[in-house]
């Protein structure tokens, strides 16, 4: 593997530059796909610079126009500052590892560039074919789904939350992940091989159709492993694949790969210790897990154990730690450490066995 790219190289910078032992070329771009929030982006190339045989890129970054923009920056630095010849009219692939926002909303502006096909896990076709879906279905199941964390009545009312977070939750349930339809030419499964060069490793958890990828000696971890942070979850009952049983038996279906060296996620920089980071993250669950037993003493809502695991919750966490809440206690209530009932309203209630 090589070194990272020069700091010279102006911004939008190429965060890195990985030659594979195979002799692919892994350019990793970092772009704004929210405020203050970057997600990164990959150009794959294979053959001689002048003339490359195969480029792909994998992920798109998001919609807005700070984002597009970065992501044609990044891509003319590799072409001036590598001397890759690549085009968007001989652009041979792209690759979409899970839909969220953040990697795949900047699809469209990508479609409107380079007619190369697009490949995604099967279970994402529909959502990147057809992102409006059936609006007033995901409503009825995002009103269920308020009612089950405990946003309707009890402790949510009292401490003035509920209501709030429930009409976040609405507007999470009418936005979709990327502005228009995009083609999947390529539905992908567990273990094909895309193009003789990238192996698929579906890898559910933070996403039920998020796969990592790998090129020879290198992983594309997408989500599923990064640096950093542990990704967000969201309770299986919600989405199919989703949830930390998934999520874990993923962290161990990518330990058992043999012989790569570094893996790139869809966020920050390179892991060199990738085993390592998989057992940190391992640690942290277990960490989570053991306090969301503790604070279930007596019966509690979703809402209400979110809030005491974290008392000084910030507003703009909330929703993704009522998920991540969520996730927690229906593992332990499927490995029968925690009891589950409902209350009247429909909201779940969670005790410790």
């Amino acid at each position: 593997m090589s070194a990272p790219a020069s700091s010279q190289v102006s911004p939008p910078a190429i965060a890195a530059r990985h030659v594979t032992s195979g002799g692919t070329r892994v350019y990793t771009l970092s772009v704004p796909a929210f405020p203050h929030f970057a997600a990164n982006v990959f150009l794959v190339v294979r053959g001689q610079s002048s003339a490359p045989t195969y480029t792909a890129l994998v992920d798109t970054g998001g919609s807005h126009e700070a984002s597009t923009a970065a992501l044609e920056a990044g891509l003319d630095a590799i072409r001036s500052e590598y001397g890759e010849a690549w085009s968007w009219e001989t652009l041979s692939r792209v690759v979409v590892t899970h839909p969220h926002p953040d990697h795949v909303a900047g699809l469209p502006f990508v479609r409107g560039k380079t007619a190369a096909p697009v490949a995604a896990h099967e279970w994402a076709a529909q959502t990147i074919e057809n992102p409006h879906g059936d609006p007033a279905a995901r409503q009825a199941e995002m009103e269920d789904h308020i009612r089950w964390l405990g946003l309707t009545g009890g402790g949510s009312l009292e401490n003035g939350t509920g209501a709030e977070y429930a009409e976040r939750l609405r507007r999470r349930a009418r936005n979709t992940m990327l502005p228009e339809t995009v083609e999947v030419r390529t539905p992908l499964r567990e273990g094909n091989v895309l193009d003789d060069i990238f192996t698929v490793i579906h890898t559910p958890g933070h996403e039920g159709s998020q796969i990592c990828l790998r090129v020879d000696d290198l992983l594309l971890s997408a989500d599923h492993l990064l640096p950093r942070n542990s990704p967000p979850l969201m309770p299986q009952r919600f989405q199919r694949g989703a949830g930390l049983r998934s999520y874990l038996a993923s962290l161990d279906h990518i330990e058992q790969l043999e012989g790569v060296s570094v893996a790139l996620g869809g966020h920050d920089g390179p892991m060199p210790d990738w085993r390592g980071r998989i057992q940190q993250l391992r640690d942290r669950y277990d960490d989570k897990l053991r306090a969301v037993l503790d604070a279930a003493a007596g019966p509690t809502t979703i809402h209400d154990l979110t809030h005491a695991l974290h008392p000084r919750l910030r507003p703009i966490q909330a929703i993704l730690l009522l998920d991540q809440t969520a996730a927690l206690a229906e593992y332990l209530a499927a490995r029968g450490e925690l009891q589950a009932t409902r209350r009247e309203d429909g909201a779940a209630l969670f005790v410790r066995a």
